[in-house]
């Protein structure tokens, strides 16, 4: 192409490694254009090749994820999963991260994050009704961590309460892991009907491509690069790679788009998301099998002299693409003028395959579209070697010695960092704008509840994982952030459908990195499998480390429910004096990495509690049942502290205290007793314990009466403590912190 081959000097291997491109990645382009790429072309190669978009290190592993079901309408591939919740009605929803940009410019990397998952699941139609967020820290004395949490917290609260959906839940834990390199996860749910469902496959040479929503400016060039890479001691140089967020023109972008949506203009369409422009508009023109003109004086900029590699490498916020059927134009702009957004048409489909760009009345790119975008590399185990993680001996609770008073290392151990209140977090998100967060899914218990506007439906809605199992052992850690997931959901009385997944790990180039992320993604496949949970949407992201350091391996997962009658749906707070407190599940009294080892005797060793995937179907599915039938008055999952914590969880959200029977122990020691992390298990509060407890015989459900409802303590085998006291250590931590109090 002579017009272009004047407009930057010759591609040097600094400038192709600058672009995170390797020298076998640059021979690919070099195969593909016939020719040595110009600055922009190769700029496009870069982040349409990058790990953030391209996939390119996981997506071989990512395939082998189960992702249908009979309640799936999409899967993975578009822009957010979507599942049938009958009655016309559908569920789209996804979670992704944002994690290097959050750590470098926490408001706005957060903000963004909030606004880019926003957009994902408005574009194909849905109003937004929920937000979720998992973030993870660095230990609390780092100097850096509480400018990070006040950074990222204010970020989400700011953007989501500005746009007007509410965040109602979420997890937060700190690890030294996370020192150099924290994580922010961010999920988004929305409803629409199934007969407006959109796509974002564009089709049909002559019709027009526009362009709505914000100008396009200089922030967020190469964002998708920057997080396919490590940190080093100047990532902080890198601010000028994080995105500017406007919480208000989203919310106008969300109205203007679904009024919009409410016509029969629109052909396709996408949200410019990580890599703007280029992502949007080869995506859209590849699902089409067509090609794309673009001519970009007419793109609405807010900075002067933009080239055209700055333009298709942007990231600014709040913008989408999209193609109209020819006529439509003017109707589709009166709706955007209305709500005071660009609108701008700025090219057209053809039937070449290929993108031409035109910049000043130069062609500045000529790329083929299908070669570029489904040719990017796919490493599998030649290219990405892995070795497994070695497996740790078991720990036997025997060797561990009893604290001299269990119900002291209960309250040490709920006004421990990761097991405190965060209520200091989500109390600056507005969780009850839209009128439909319900109280007994309040942030804090198992799963938000969410009820679907003018039905008697709800969704049930978690997120959750425990990176410290999957660093001690990827494949049981992969089982149990999808079962925690399963058992969070269950315990509202939802049955489960569906999942989303954020794949946080280091450098998949180092083999034991990759290592934990094959065995993560093994572990959960057997999860979904065994629980008919499928992933219908996710995200990677990787090279999460700094001067070589990883993060702990963390796949977050996001799952969502659906209770057909939400007024059977329970929470987790013992609302009553004399109510019985079922255990259901077995109990081996497993301490193996659990919080009370870590906590209280200052060990992070041992193999992580086993999952048993049909105990967890079995056990779960009974749960779910009795709920339904009203035998329970409240219901929490054990996870993080066991019994004990669990107890004391649901003693405090109403404070109404507990006395537990010893002898419900057995054999097992008390503390591995009360702080054994073992798998599987509920806690269900009731007033009809022997129907529950025969109806757990004839399922074959273990289950055991073992403590009574009644007064303000806690109290266990001679040793008692007021909820005051428990609370106080719960709730002070996290406002002590932060300096607050």
């Amino acid at each position: 192409m002579n017009d272009t081959a004047n407009l930057t000097p010759a591609i040097t291997p600094k400038i192709v490694a600058e672009h995170g491109l390797s020298p076998a990645e640059y021979g690919k382009v070099l195969e593909i254009m016939g020719r040595e790429p110009n600055i922009t072309e190769l700029g496009i190669f870069s982040v349409m090749w990058s790990e953030h978009c391209s996939y390119k290190s996981s997506k071989y592993w990512l395939k082998t994820l189960p992702t249908e079901a009979p309640w799936v309408i999409c899967g993975p591939g578009e822009n957010a999963g979507i599942i049938d919740i009958g009655d016309g009605q559908a569920v789209v929803f996804k979670m992704e991260s944002h994690n290097h940009p959050s750590y470098i410019e926490p408001y706005q990397g957060a903000a963004t994050g909030v606004g880019g998952i926003l957009r994902d699941v408005f574009t194909m139609g849905a109003r937004p009704i929920a937000n979720m967020n998992s973030l993870r820290f660095g230990q609390p004395d780092h100097p850096k961590t509480k400018h990070l949490v006040d950074g990222v917290v204010a970020g989400i609260g700011g953007y989501g309460n500005c746009v007007g959906v509410p965040t109602v839940g979420g997890e937060c834990t700190f690890h030294a892991a996370y020192d150099g390199n924290i994580l922010v996860n961010a999920m988004t749910v929305g409803v629409v009907d199934t007969d407006k469902i959109f796509y974002s496959a564009a089709t049909g040479a002559g019709n027009p491509v526009i362009y709505v929503g914000s100008k396009t400016g200089r922030d967020g060039i190469h964002g998708a690069t920057m997080a396919s890479a490590e940190f080093t001691e100047d990532s902080e140089e890198k601010r000028p790679t994080v995105q500017v967020g406007d919480p208000f023109t989203e919310k106008l972008l969300i109205e203007a788009c679904l009024e919009l949506m409410q016509t029969d203009c629109i052909v396709g369409i996408q949200d410019m998301g990580a890599a703007g422009l280029t992502s949007s508009s080869f995506e859209m023109a590849s699902k089409g099998r067509m090609g794309v003109s673009l001519n970009l004086d007419n793109v609405p900029q807010r900075e002067e002299n933009m080239t055209a590699y700055e333009m298709m490498l942007s990231e600014s916020q709040e913008r989408m693409l999209m193609v109209l059927k020819p006529g439509s134009e003017d109707q589709a702009r009166a709706i955007f003028e209305k709500w005071e957004l660009d609108f701008a048409v700025i090219g057209t489909l053809t039937d070449t395959g290929r993108m031409v760009l035109m910049h000043h009345g130069e062609k500045v790119a000529d790329l083929p579209i299908d070669p570029l975008a489904l040719a990017s590399p796919e490493y599998d185990e030649k290219d990405r070697p892995w070795t497994p993680t070695p497996k740790l001996a078991s720990i036997d609770a025997k060797s561990i010695p009893p604290p001299n008073d269990p119900l002291a290392a209960l309250t040490k151990l709920m006004g421990a960092p990761d097991m405190a209140s965060k209520r200091w977090i989500w109390e600056q998100y507005d969780h009850m704008v839209m009128a439909d967060t319900m109280g007994k899914g309040r942030p804090g218990g198992d799963a938000a509840l969410v009820r679907i506007h003018g039905t008697n439906k709800a969704l049930a809605i978690a997120t959750d994982c425990t990176p410290r199992y999957c660093q001690a052992d990827p494949v049981e850690g992969g089982r149990h952030a999808v079962a925690e997931v399963w058992r969070n959901i269950t315990a509202t009385g939802a049955q489960p459908l569906a999942i989303t997944d954020c794949m946080n790990f280091g450098n998949p180039e180092r083999p034991e990195i990759m290592g934990q992320f094959v065995g993560a993604i093994n572990g959960m496949r057997e999860a979904c499998l065994a629980l008919e949970f499928p992933v219908v949407s996710g995200n990677v992201s990787l090279y999460n480390e700094t001067n070589g350091e990883a993060i702990l391996p963390t796949p977050a997962i996001g799952g969502v429910g659906l209770i057909d009658d939400s007024s059977k749906a329970v929470g987790i707070g013992i609302t009553t004096e004399g109510l019985t407190i079922l255990l259901i599940g077995e109990t081996g009294g497993h301490l193996g990495q659990s919080m009370y080892l870590r906590e209280i005797e200052g060990r992070e060793d041992g193999a992580p509690p086993p999952v048993d995937l049909s105990a967890e179907r079995l056990n779960g599915d009974f749960v779910r049942g009795q709920i339904n039938a009203g035998s329970v008055v409240a219901c929490h999952d054990l996870s993080d502290g066991g019994l004990a914590a669990a107890v004391a969880e649901m003693a405090m959200a109403s404070r109404v205290g507990v006395t537990l029977d010893k002898e419900a122990a057995g054999k097992i020691s008390l503390h591995a007793w009360l702080f054994g992390e073992d798998q599987a298990r509920y806690l269900i509060a009731t007033t009809s314990p022997e129907d529950v407890l025969s109806a757990a015989s004839d399922a074959g459900v273990p289950a055991t009466a073992i403590g009574i409802s009644g007064g303000h303590s806690f109290s266990v085998a001679g040793f008692s403590r007021s909820l005051t006291e428990i609370r106080n250590a719960h709730e002070s931590w996290m406002p002590a912190f932060m300096g607050t109090v």
